[in-house]
């Protein structure tokens, strides 16, 4: 879809994750088109947090659409009662348009995606892949540091989205006319397994980065020897096994029929991050 006519409701839009991958993106979209937004977040001057459901009306009254971002995950077992508090919450203060970020493969998240689409509202459904930003501003960044990308995924294939692409889409369904019931499975435009994820980073930061498939008590073992929450390394696990199984390994058109554009490719990503310094290792400071 291109070409659509841009809404000129002065109402904001409520982001939700609003510093997370695609949340800081969405808002800044926003701000750039002169749209006006809501930052929700806990330390916001009207704090929002999905534990609260008390604290959704408030985040919620006055804005015209709502980008849903669940945090940490779709996946877990009180989302469902979360993200129908919000529906309802959306439904009482008069907003018109939910946008769900979702995820593919996920049940969890399908029965999420159906209680936004019973709402009655506009909404848009928008599934990702895994995210390029993984590499760089994810849990990944200090394997690709280390040199080792050491992860329980075997020779499994992924389309990686990139998240100015997920960002777009959101900010397109949010904003213009066009949207409405679209369920959008966002993909880049190619699946590549870890080993290839590995030749490219090598390529582009001119050091040897490797991928080393291991099992998933090895993976569990690693983060919880490096002090990662053991809810966190539950949820990795139950996202990796439920989504790097090749379920979701065909890329999909979703960007294409958002935005009339093919997506990123992950070579092209992996070329502007490392123009960044964001992979260089740091070097230490001399002695004095």
């Amino acid at each position: 879809m291109t070409n659509q006519t841009t809404s000129t409701d002065p109402r904001p839009i409520l982001v939700t994750a609003a510093t997370g991958k695609t949340g800081r993106r969405v808002v800044e979209l926003l701000e750039s088109n002169a749209i006006p937004s809501r930052r929700a977040s806990r330390s916001a001057p009207v704090p929002f947090d999905w534990t609260d459901h008390t604290t959704y009306a408030p985040n919620l009254k006055g804005v015209r659409a709502a980008y849903i971002v669940y945090t940490p995950d779709l996946s877990i077992p009180r989302a469902q009662d979360d993200i129908r508090a919000f529906e309802n919450a959306a439904i009482d203060v008069g907003v018109e348009r939910l946008v769900l970020l979702s995820g593919r493969g996920e049940p969890a998240a399908e029965a999420c995606e159906n209680i936004v689409r019973a709402s009655g509202l506009e909404y848009t459904l928008v599934r990702a892949a895994w995210f390029n930003q993984n590499f760089d501003e994810g849990d990944f960044l200090p394997m690709i540091l280390e040199g080792t990308l050491a992860l329980p995924a075997g020779d499994v294939a992924e389309p990686f989205i990139d998240a100015d692409d997920i960002a777009e889409v959101v900010f397109a369904s949010l904003t213009q006319h066009g949207h409405n019931t679209e369920l959008y499975e966002l993909t880049g435009p190619r699946a590549i397994t870890f080993h290839e994820v590995a030749q490219i980073l090598s390529a582009q930061t001119d050091r040897p980065i490797t991928y080393a498939p291991i099992t998933m008590d090895q993976f569990k073992a690693g983060l919880a020897d490096a002090g990662v929450p053991s809810d966190h390394i539950d949820l990795l696990e139950y996202v990796m096994s439920h989504t790097l199984d090749g379920r979701g390994i065909h890329p999909q058109d979703g960007v294409q029929r958002a935005l009339g554009r093919p997506p990123k490719d992950f070579t092209a990503y992996a070329t502007q991050a490392a123009e960044s310094g964001i992979w260089s290792p740091q070097t230490p400071a001399p002695s004095a």
